[in-house]
C-alpha cells in the first residue's frame, strides 16, 4: 500500500454489508437472539482458535451438549455432522489426552475452514431480516 492509497476514497459498504456488521456488533453487545448468538460465537471461536477452544469456553458458561445442539439446527448437513465429530473427539479428549484424538479434532477445524462459507451465508441471511 502507497502512500497515496490512504487518500483513496472507499467504495461505499453494500446494504448486505451494513446489514452484517451491525449483526456484528449486536453479537458484541450480547443482543443476538439464540441459536445466533451461539452460532456467531462458534463461527468466532473456531476462526480464532478451533473446536477444542470453542468447547471448552463453552463449557464454562453452559452446557457444551445444548450448544452443539442448537447450532447443530442451522448448520448445512456437512458441517453440522463435523461438529458433531469434533464435540465426540472433544469428549474423548476430556477423558483422555491423546495426540490421536487432538488430530482428528484439527481435521474438523480444516473441514470447517474449507465450508465457512456456509456459516456465513446462513449469518448474512439472518442478517439480511435486520433493520439497520
Amino acid at each position: 500500500m502507497g502512500l497515496f492509497d490512504l487518500f483513496k476514497k472507499k467504495e461505499p459498504l453494500t446494504e448486505a454489508q451494513e446489514k452484517m456488521e451491525y449483526l456484528w456488533d449486536l453479537w458484541r453487545l450480547e443482543e443476538v437472539p439464540e441459536p445466533y448468538n451461539t452460532l456467531m460465537t462458534y463461527y468466532k471461536e473456531i476462526k480464532k482458535e478451533g473446536h477444542t477452544r470453542f468447547f471448552i469456553n463453552i463449557a464454562f458458561c453452559g452446557e457444551v451438549e445444548k450448544a452443539v445442539e442448537k447450532i447443530g439446527n442451522l448448520l448445512p448437513e456437512i458441517l453440522c455432522e463435523n461438529l458433531k465429530t469434533a464435540y465426540s473427539h472433544y469428549v474423548i479428549l476430556v477423558n483422555e489426552e491423546n495426540e490421536e484424538t487432538e488430530d482428528k479434532i484439527m481435521e474438523c477445524d480444516k473441514v470447517f475452514d474449507e465450508n465457512e462459507s456456509l456459516i456465513t451465508d446462513i449469518l448474512q441471511e439472518y442478517a439480511d431480516t435486520l433493520e439497520v
